[in-house]
């Protein structure tokens, strides 16, 4: 274990609410934790950077920045149980399971066919865990932009 080197500061507070609000209950806790004991600047650049510093800005809800985090993981290819997470996260959030499918199926053109399969792999096991676990039975959102609305 390495000392830790930074001070933890209202920023880490603020970042780590926020890290408690969209992953306490799973996943993404866990990890975290692992990352305490080894490497305690990690998670405090984690929590002050970005958790603070990038997901709780204005411009952009939780939920759509979540789907970009669950597109970027994709994209990647090897960042899975990041998406574990990030989905997990993102349904926390407020995304809608089929607000995530496609999410992960607009990358297939930039990430490749199988990252995309081995991201819906991972989504499929986070969603069978859910109490509600058959599979996209959520309502879809209002559509946001006019292209939605003519399909």
């Amino acid at each position: 274990m390495t000392q830790p080197l930074l001070p933890r500061d209202d920023t880490y507070a603020r970042g780590l609410a926020l890290f408690e609000r969209l992953h306490g209950a799973h996943s993404g806790k866990d990890l975290a934790q692992s990352r305490e004991t080894l490497c305690p600047d990690f998670l405090t650049m984690t929590m002050q950077w970005a958790f603070a510093g990038v997901l709780d800005r204005p411009g952009l809800d939780l939920a759509t920045r979540e789907l970009v985090v669950i597109a970027s993981c994709v994209t990647l290819g090897y960042a899975l149980p990041q998406l574990r997470a990030h989905t997990e996260a993102a349904l926390v959030a407020g995304a809608t399971r089929e607000q995530i499918v496609e999410t992960i199926l607009q990358t297939m053109f930039y990430a490749g066919g199988a990252a995309v399969n081995n991201a819906l792999g991972v989504v499929a096991e986070v969603f069978a865990a859910l109490p509600d676990a058959d599979g996209l039975n959520q309502p879809s959102p209002q559509p946001q932009n006019d292209r939605a609305q003519t399909r």
